[in-house]
């Protein structure tokens, strides 16, 4: 597995263009591997996001995949051609790393949803083959908080608590409608920030190359950690 980044310039108008269309992106992502690559394997799968800097406003799109890409399309359309490119690790330098008990601050830009489902037999215990319904997003901070601490524990790790609670915030919400195949697509982003204990080391390992949620084709699902430096609430 490899982990990528690479800056984009949204002074250029095809830079715009593609932040402002996860169907857009998902497309020049995809675009970065040949067409005989695997964009799903048993080691994980393609996963991209991007991060905005309030304190440069600059942007950033992260990827995640099990072949190394090649953005060259990407930064001659979005990026500094002639200057910054992009950066390529081996993503198990960090994945062999991680054991329980360690301490990591994360990021993670998810599509929290449930699904408002009925029995298809009247008055039944519902099991999952009986469940009948359609993904409704959950839109409140507090909601969405609650929707990620309880997957924590099946994707290997636990939301450390601060004074004032759990060392988790949600730093953006939003709401995008881009055209897919002629259809308008809807869909309900967070964007978390917070600090975890690891649990189960290969869970974990499991939801940073496969991704935790639904939409991971359109720049969800990607967790991402680095060595905490400081309490959220500072």
């Amino acid at each position: 597995m490899y982990i990528s980044r690479m800056p984009l310039n949204l002074a250029r108008f095809d830079a715009k263009r593609l932040v402002g269309s996860p169907y857009r992106m998902h497309a020049a992502v995809e675009s970065s591997f040949p067409p005989d690559s695997a964009r799903v394997t048993e080691e994980g799968r393609v996963l991209w996001r991007i991060d905005y800097s309030e304190a440069d406003h600059s942007a950033w799109l992260y990827v995640v995949s099990p072949d190394r890409p090649d953005f060259t399309h990407i930064i001659e359309q979005a990026g500094w051609p002639t200057h910054m490119q992009w950066e390529t690790t081996d993503y198990s330098q960090l994945l062999n790393r991680i054991a329980i008990g360690q301490q990591w601050q994360f990021r993670l830009r998810a599509n929290p949803v449930r699904k408002a489902a009925t029995d298809r037999v009247k008055d039944s215990p519902r099991k999952p083959e009986e469940i009948i319904g359609k993904r409704q997003a959950f839109v409140t901070a507090n909601q969405q908080m609650e929707w990620l601490m309880k997957r924590s524990d099946q994707n290997g790790f636990t939301v450390l608590q601060e004074e004032c609670g759990p060392a988790l915030r949600v730093v953006q919400r939003q709401k995008e409608r881009f055209e897919r195949n002629g259809a308008t697509v809807t869909l309900a982003t967070a964007v978390f920030k917070g600090q975890l204990e690891v649990t189960d080391a290969e869970a974990l390992r499991r939801a940073l190359c496969h991704g935790i949620g639904h939409a991971k084709g359109f720049g969800c699902g990607l967790l991402t950690l680095s060595p905490i430096h400081a309490s959220l609430s500072r």
